[in-house]
């Protein structure tokens, strides 16, 4: 599973090649937002809290991703396509003015929401420290609220700590054996 720090460079790459661009077409090959057009709107930026991707669209919405286990992003360029053995994987498809293509992979998690309300997706995470709000006295508390949890599981615990997984759970759990 991608670890919060592969999100934060995802959207790093996401912002150079989308934002302050105007998506020209979209799809959203999930049921629940199938019919669901972003054509026309402008992405303002992309941020991440944790593992969750949030792309930030004018007119007030967010198209909010998470990778979980498969899930990948791409982008093509003017022009290109995806090869056709990926084609049913797709699960987002954003062409933006410039010609190039965001193409989101086996996504498990793809909503559409009022920026307003990403809260109601991420508000209940912990802290990030790649976020510029990082609050490490914060993180520290939640941590260390309950000394019986061994480290591994609290590093883990995306409510103490957001976007840290087993890659450092793993690490830093072996640090302190």
């Amino acid at each position: 599973m991608p670890e919060g720090d592969s999100v934060h460079l995802l959207a790093e790459r996401l912002r150079r090649h989308l934002d302050g661009r105007t998506v020209v077409r979209s799809d959203l090959r999930v049921p629940r937002h199938a019919t669901v057009d972003l054509a026309g709107r402008v992405v303002l930026e992309h941020a991440t809290h944790g593992k969750h991707l949030l792309t930030r669209l004018g007119g007030g919405l967010t198209l909010h991703t998470h990778l979980r286990m498969d899930g990948s992003w791409t982008v093509t360029g003017p022009g290109r396509r995806l090869p056709r053995r990926l084609w049913d994987d797709v699960r987002v498809v954003l062409e933006v003015d410039s010609g190039e293509t965001a193409h989101g992979l086996l996504l498990p998690v793809v909503d559409v929401l009022p920026t307003r309300d990403e809260a109601t997706v991420v508000g209940h995470l912990g802290p990030d420290p790649l976020r510029p709000d990082w609050d490490e006295a914060e993180a520290v508390r939640r941590l260390s609220a309950d000394p019986t949890v061994p480290v591994a599981r609290a590093l883990l615990d995306q409510t103490k700590v957001a976007g840290w997984g087993n890659l450092w759970a793993t690490s830093c759990a072996s640090c302190v054996a």
